[in-house]
């Protein structure tokens, strides 16, 4: 087995053919069939099925593998050449949207300022489906939101923010600076689906004042959530990092006291350590929100709302 076995395997299954794969590798299909049939014979069983397309599950399998084999040789290499000169490589990193659409255009503009040889690869989706990908070290590490409890994940908290009543300027509830949740109990609201991590969250918050949350209708995703507020749709209750600063519109924040904070993270595998442009990328990240933390209205740093140490 070596790594031009498990390249061709993972372009296929990329690409999604032979011939797509060899224009990929910058080589000939008579190539990328061969590594396959190679690999194939070494484990002892068919990877691609050739007949219907697609990989089998034995290769669905392999090619997880291989794609966390190919990551780290390629960190490897990055590694070295840091060594002697200035941060390079890529650091490929999960995060949930609407931190992303707070915070990635400043990280991405420090980040290319300092280390102009780090390659930032971002990949946006939600908690459950980024941390999946952490652990598996097809990311290097991720931003996303607590409680995650794996043994095999470092987690950093990052800060803390506010859930908040979004509507538009010209919304009945426009005029409010504050409501409780019982005076949000007859109003129609955009709310996620029954069973999302937001979803459960806010239908304790509004259990445990005897209230039930009435959905104008169930949105999946929370910046599409975000969204629809913004275009007068509904109101909508979401992070403080939706509505960021940074965006104009005719809009109006409004604290909900009694609804938890959330807890937003920096998560990354313990074996094996972080590459030298992933820990790159976390010593902006850690310094851009707190230049930018002041500035973004529901968010918190203080020691009372998490730990700031580091984790071991």
């Amino acid at each position: 087995m070596d790594v031009r076995q498990l390249a061709a395997i993972v372009a296929v299954a990329d690409h999604g053919t032979f011939s797509a794969a060899a224009r990929a590798l910058y080589t000939v299909q008579s190539n990328v069939s061969g590594h396959v049939a190679k690999l194939e014979r070494e484990l002892g069983v068919t990877l691609v099925d050739r007949a219907h397309g697609g990989l089998t599950d034995e290769g669905v399998r392999v090619v997880e593998r291989a794609r966390r084999v190919l990551h780290e040789i390629d960190d490897i290499s990055a590694d070295i050449a840091s060594l002697d000169a200035d941060v390079s490589g890529d650091a490929r990193i999960g995060v949930i949207g609407t931190t992303a659409r707070w915070l990635m255009p400043q990280l991405l503009g420090a980040v290319a300022e300092r280390h102009p040889r780090v390659h930032p690869i971002v990949s946006e989706g939600s908690t459950t489906t980024i941390v999946p990908g952490v652990l598996a070290g097809q990311l290097n590490a991720a931003i996303i939101h607590l409680p995650v409890d794996d043994p095999e994940l470092i987690v950093e908290p990052l800060f803390a923010e506010d859930l908040i009543l979004l509507v538009h300027g010209s919304h009945d509830l426009a005029d409010r600076d504050t409501m409780s949740l019982r005076e949000l109990e007859d109003v129609p609201l955009l709310l996620p689906p029954k069973g999302a991590a937001l979803r459960r969250v806010l239908d304790r918050a509004a259990g445990s004042v005897d209230v039930s949350l009435r959905a104008q209708a169930e949105i999946d995703g929370v910046r599409l959530l975000a969204s629809l507020a913004f275009d007068g749709y509904g109101a909508a209750i979401v992070p403080a990092t939706a509505a960021p600063k940074q965006i104009d519109g005719a809009f109006k924040r409004v604290m909900v006291p009694e609804l938890p904070r959330r807890v937003v993270a920096w998560v990354r595998r313990r074996r094996p350590g972080p590459s030298a442009a992933t820990n790159a990328v976390a010593t902006i990240l850690s310094e851009v929100v707190r230049s930018h933390a002041d500035d973004q209205p529901g968010v918190h740093l203080t020691t009372d709302t998490f730990p700031l140490h580091r984790s071991v």
